[in-house]
């Protein structure tokens, strides 16, 4: 008949594999801030939300209208479930601390409309989340400054043709789900996402403007990509969260490498680097910093030593990856052994490296 009289709906997935009344409040909170933001995006041009705000953020970007209203909603969700002690937004200088009546053991960092330079045009946005577990005492903003092992939960959720939201819990898989407009429900589609086994399509992906102040080995990875009788293809979005969703699904290689402009990379440490590094790695593939502070090393392995601190990104399948690798090492750097292939494939891979 076309209608599923089953559907696996957000809450009952996550009751289903937590068990946990809490967990299930907090992805509810954020379910509901994502439909919220679907609205807004939808209707940007007829309730006259592109342009400016007026504002900058906490890292000098100026602000649209719809990053003000996105970044709103998911606080008034998230500060009223009575699960979240300590929020951290792009969009904020500081911390939010939620008054103690309405306190939760959760600490939620968040992008709530990343690539929202793209709004104006009608292209792709999302939003980026990662979730930790307040200590014992604590509630405070320490308790993100916590490397990416310590986190619990993290996901995206893309605001395109369709809506979806793939995240995933610690050690586990990665799993998406679609809005249904018709129920307004977030509806499993998309059950143990991973990494396309052989590297996936050929495709690399990078703001190819920086090349100039980018080092040597990345360059050279990047001219090997393009070169050869079987050159890759270019894809570039803009909007973290549409590159990476098309890396994840198609394969390829995702690279935004520290330069000479921003040395520590461009993207946020805590609420891009992190949780899309838990993402990539648990569906199979993996989540590099290049050359970083000297050494090259996991996403994962970061310890944000501030709220809004940046760190450089580069994601893709071993395929890939071992491509930028073999410049480095060509260069005299140290790089880490790829991780070796689980017994059944990458396909049969269900944790962290």
């Amino acid at each position: 008949s076309g209608f599923d009289v089953d559907a696996i709906t957000l809450s009952r997935y996550v009751m289903s594999k937590s068990r946990d009344t809490d967990l299930v409040i907090l992805m509810n909170a954020l379910a509901t801030s994502f439909k919220l933001i679907t609205s807004a995006v939808n209707r940007a041009g007829v309730a006259k939300l592109y342009g400016l705000a007026g504002e900058v953020n906490s890292t000098g970007d100026d602000q649209k209208k719809l990053d003000v209203m996105s970044n709103e909603m998911m606080i008034n969700a998230l500060v009223n479930s009575g699960v979240c002690s300590v929020l951290v937004s792009e969009e904020n200088e500081d911390p939010i601390i939620v008054p103690t009546e309405k306190s939760g053991k959760y600490c939620v960092a968040f992008d709530p409309l990343d690539g929202s330079s793209n709004i104006d045009c009608n292209v792709s946005v999302g939003t980026i989340f990662s979730v930790y577990e307040k200590t014992v005492g604590g509630g405070s903003v320490e308790d993100l400054l916590r490397s990416g092992a310590h986190c619990v939960c993290a996901g995206y959720c893309v605001y395109s043709s369709a809506v979806e939201l793939v995240f995933t819990f610690r050690g586990g898989s990665v799993e998406g789900f679609c809005l249904d407009p018709t129920i307004g429900e977030f509806v499993h589609t998309r059950a143990k996402m991973m990494f396309p086994k052989d590297g996936g399509k050929r495709i690399y992906s990078c703001n190819e403007g920086n090349y100039n102040f980018w080092d040597k080995p990345i360059q050279e990875a990047v001219q090997v990509f393009k070169g050869g009788d079987k050159p890759y293809t270019a894809r570039y979005v803009g909007s973290m969260v549409a590159d990476i969703h098309r890396t994840l699904l198609y394969g390829g290689i995702y690279l935004y490498p520290s330069d000479n402009k921003n040395a520590k990379g461009k993207l946020r440490c805590l609420y891009e680097g992190i949780p899309m590094a838990m993402i990539i790695e648990q569906a199979g593939g993996i989540a590099s910093t290049g050359l970083f502070e000297g050494k090259i090393g996991r996403v994962l392995n970061l310890t944000p030593d501030e709220i809004h601190c940046k760190c450089p990104i580069i994601m893709g399948g071993p395929r890939d990856i071992s491509v930028v690798y073999d410049a480095y090492k060509k260069a005299g750097v140290e790089v880490p052994p790829l991780p070796a292939a689980p017994a059944g494939g990458w396909g049969s891979f269900a944790g962290t490296f």
